[in-house]
């Protein structure tokens, strides 16, 4: 009898696409026709796809994260009867997955995608102390990168596995984004959250520093900082050569790698980095800051610069002259399943 794995997510796309989401929705959609293992899914239901086999979602009501997720956690605990895993992620799965861990005779394993270090500048105490309760308590830990695998070791003294994620791809339509947004020159594009994380106020300093009237920055996504980033762009003088183009529907994200010139991340913490094997899938090379992704990825594919203006300036500078062909293995979604199964 193949063993039973009961997943916690917080998304599934395209209702929610962040980086966790896809990785568990891909992983949820590679392991249903096994037959060496037994998926089952957890979700709150403001979030779940409706009308699929082994996926159950619970409703969650109002509040922040952690008062949500523990309002699911009975309903967890309660599927988790007869599972042999419970497979859990970041630190919002701490409640459920401690609480299954133990009630039943399961294994608990979490994978951190990222660290509140990571996502925050200064990290909120309650999800510091939760990662390390997870990082004290869990039977297994897992990260999606060296890079991560260090920063837990460093904050939290506990060793992991490394699984990385899987290369997504994107599809075009032929939409013409720079004649559609009136750019002549050249083009770079950015997508993600709007916040202390993206480094994206470096980013504009090295638009300022490159002193070229023929590049154009694109940035899409939105987040608490986006008002705060067209006022600095205003009053650094390059506000002309910014485009802020906000929530870039899912079915063009294809066409805005595939326009630009460089997809360009000052990103101070990028544990993988999707986005950026997104934009190579469709021949765009990228000018990032230290992530996981280049750590299975050929040199030549990410110029990678260090969190600050002139360096991201100097190597936008480089990459625009590098007609090299980009050249990779890909890591499918399939590839880490069966690591997934294997470990």
């Amino acid at each position: 009898m193949a063993p039973k794995v009961l997943m916690l997510g917080w998304g599934f796309p395209p209702n929610v696409s962040g980086g966790l989401d896809t990785a568990i929705g891909e992983m949820y959609e590679q392991f249903q026709p096994r037959d060496d293992v037994e998926m089952e899914l957890v979700l709150p239901a403001e979030y779940a796809p409706e009308d699929r086999d082994n996926i159950y979602g619970v409703p969650t009501g109002e509040g922040d994260v952690r008062d949500r997720i523990n309002r699911l956690a009975g309903e967890f605990v309660d599927y988790a009867a007869d599972a042999d895993v419970v497979h859990t992620h970041d630190w919002f799965g701490y409640g459920p997955g401690s609480r299954a861990q133990a009630t039943h005779d399961v294994q608990w394993v979490t994978t951190f995608h990222s660290l509140s270090s990571d996502r925050n500048r200064n990290p909120p105490d309650r999800e510091v102390e939760t990662e390390q309760r997870i990082a004290d308590r869990v039977d297994h830990l897992v990260t999606v990168s060296e890079l991560t695998r260090r920063r837990v070791q460093d904050e939290y003294g506990r060793d992991s596995t490394v699984i990385y994620n899987g290369f997504s791809s994107v599809e075009t339509t032929g939409k013409d984004i720079k004649a559609e947004l009136g750019i002549d020159g050249k083009m770079l594009f950015f997508i993600g959250r709007h916040t202390h994380q993206k480094g994206l106020d470096h980013l504009l300093y090295a638009m300022e520093k490159l002193h070229r009237d023929d590049v154009t920055l694109v940035l899409g996504g939105t987040g608490h900082l986006s008002d705060q980033l067209q006022r600095f762009a205003e009053l650094l003088g390059i506000e002309d050569s910014v485009e802020f183009v906000g929530y870039v529907p899912s079915e063009h994200i294809g066409d805005y790698y595939a326009c630009a010139d460089l997809f360009v991340s000052p990103s101070l913490a990028e544990p993988f980095g999707i986005t950026y094997v997104e934009s190579l899938s469709v021949g765009t090379r990228v000018v990032a800051c230290e992530s996981g992704a280049a750590e299975v990825l050929p040199d030549n594919c990410i110029v990678e610069v260090e969190p600050n203006s002139w360096s991201i300036a100097d190597g936008i500078e480089q990459a625009l002259v590098d007609d090299s062909p980009i050249e990779y293995e890909e890591r499918t979604w399939s590839d880490v399943t069966d690591e997934h199964a294997e470990f």
